[in-house]
């Protein structure tokens, strides 16, 4: 080869192993993760799995985090967590899980919800709780509460700029938080107070409570349909899956097994899924007739799941088996596990997905 050509094809060669290294930094630094599913675990580290893996791909553990709640913004580029310890939300962009920005809310911050249009992201906070994680053993573990506490508060921010907006005080222990499908209601559990609470999501004041007592104990969690037709409750004490129409009344209660927590509709709006996390089952309801469908055995304290953006698979994060636990949604059968984390609490997926953190 003459020098001329030999220089060239140097070039050549040198050209293109700058643009693969190059190309690999941009994936590993600016490109928004895409079939992931994002995992807060209480001692303060956050998971990120590979959902053609079912792998942990990567791990992070930030100084004095210590998550719980979480939501991925609509464009995947934000992940917020909410840091019970510190009495923040913290929001890392996801193509480095780097550490953007803290933002105060309130003692012990817990649930995580992003409103329809994507725009805006809500936090509830308990002044008055201690916010550690439940004892293991017993039957504390899952209720780890206290009803003498002050009310419940759900602080609001602008997605982007991170400004907040209006502080709502809510009930005595706010868990599960849901939006009408168009966005202008909040809806809130107040566990210890046994009622929903229904807000004007632009204002944060209230509109209404509706006492489910009737029917209940505890409401834990709230969902509604895709179809835009009902929402359903879960009711933590009585075991209770609660079914209204879309003006808050009351339709129909059935029982669940015990403790049930989160909750979801798949995406057809033809099937609800109800977390039992005491009695260690995923079961599914007919949301028609609320009959049981089928149940699945799980690990321990299962609270939030996810469905897989392609709705192949539900990820269960089990606090005290300390994996996730991964169900097939069509046979209803577990098909395997995710090893290696502690104490995990919540699991949403992104592209987003329906979960009992997640979509609708």
């Amino acid at each position: 080869m003459a020098k001329g050509g030999a220089v060239a094809a140097g070039v050549i060669v040198v050209v293109a192993a700058a643009a693969v290294a190059g190309g690999i930094y941009w994936e590993r630094n600016y490109r928004v993760p895409t079939n992931v599913a994002y995992v807060t675990e209480e001692n303060g580290k956050i998971d990120v799995i590979d959902l053609a893996t079912l792998k942990i791909a990567r791990s992070i553990q930030p100084a004095d985090l210590a998550p719980r709640g979480l939501a991925v913004t609509d464009d995947g580029k934000y992940l917020i967590t909410a840091a019970k310890d510190t009495a923040d939300i913290a929001i890392f962009s996801t193509p480095q899980l780097k550490l953007v920005a803290r933002e105060h809310v309130g003692d012990n911050p817990e649930f995580i919800k992003l409103n329809p249009s994507g725009d805006r992201v809500f936090a509830t906070f308990e002044p008055g709780s201690s916010g550690g994680p439940p004892p293991a053993g017993g039957a504390a573990d899952d209720d780890d509460d206290d009803a003498n506490e002050p009310p419940a508060q759900i602080a609001s921010f602008n997605v982007g700029s991170w400004t907040a907006g209006p502080v709502s005080v809510a009930g005595k222990e706010t868990e599960g938080v849901e939006f009408s499908p168009d966005g202008k209601y909040m809806i809130v559990c107040n566990e210890a107070q046994n009622n929903i609470g229904v807000y004007d999501a632009a204002t944060g004041q209230l509109v209404r409570n509706i006492d489910v007592k009737p029917y209940g104990l505890r409401p834990r969690d709230i969902k509604v349909s895709p179809l835009h037709n009902e929402y359903t409750v879960t009711m933590e004490a009585s075991g209770t899956l609660l079914k209204m129409d879309m003006n808050f009344n009351v339709l129909k209660s059935v029982p669940t097994a015990a403790k049930p927590y989160g909750e979801s509709f798949d995406r057809a709006g033809k099937r609800v899924f109800v977390a039992a996390a005491m009695a260690r089952k995923l079961q599914v309801f007919d949301p028609d007739t609320l009959n049981l469908i089928a149940e699945v055995p799980i690990g321990q304290r299962c609270w939030h799941f996810t469905f897989t953006p392609d709705d192949s698979k539900i990820l269960l994060a089990c606090g005290r088996s300390n994996n996730i636990v991964v169900v097939d949604p069509s046979s209803y059968k577990q098909v395997g596990t995710i090893e290696g984390l502690n104490l995990p609490w919540g699991i949403v997926a992104y592209p987003r997905s329906f979960g009992s953190l997640g979509l609708p």
